[in-house]
């Protein structure tokens, strides 16, 4: 089960250099692309004052980060291991 959820876009350069570097090292995550699906796009929306910032990364503690390096996934996640 995954930790997290990163809504993002097919197109987003961002976005996929994250999912290579979460790939590569393991990370497993549920990813929702925002322009699929218009909940999600409200969702992202609301959590960065109104702009559709990918990737946006919520997580299982109910907490998110938009835009986060590899290192910060990681150490959200450790920390909501805790």
């Amino acid at each position: 089960m995954s930790q997290f959820t990163m809504y993002s876009t097919t197109w987003c350069g961002y976005c996929r250099r994250l999912k290579t570097a979460l790939n590569r090292d393991g990370i497993t995550f549920h990813e929702v692309d925002i322009e699929t699906d218009p909940k999600s796009a409200d969702l992202v929306m609301s959590l960065n004052q109104g702009n559709a910032v990918v990737p946006t990364l919520v997580f299982s503690d109910g907490s998110a980060l938009t835009n986060p390096s590899p290192s910060q996934v990681k150490a959200k996640l450790t920390a909501i291991a805790g």
